[in-house]
């Protein structure tokens, strides 16, 4: 897959999803191995598909998203 522009993410996730991350500071998946996936549903243009392909993504190279803390 082709990456984004700005970030390591695929276009699948789309470019809202991508321009979102970025500007929250998450441009690798070792950033998103510091985030759970509850707290990027929290971002603003970032959805349920976004965080399923790049948990599909980060499973790939063998990490995770962070644990939930709340």
């Amino acid at each position: 897959m082709s990456e984004q522009p700005g970030s390591e993410f695929p276009r699948a996730i789309g470019k809202v999803a991508n321009r979102e991350l970025v500007a929250n500071g998450y441009t690798t998946y070792d950033s998103l191995t510091e985030v759970s996936e509850k707290t990027l549903l929290k971002i603003h243009g970032v959805g349920p598909k976004a965080v399923r392909i790049l948990g599909e993504e980060l499973a790939a190279q063998g990490k995770a998203y962070a644990a939930d803390q709340s």
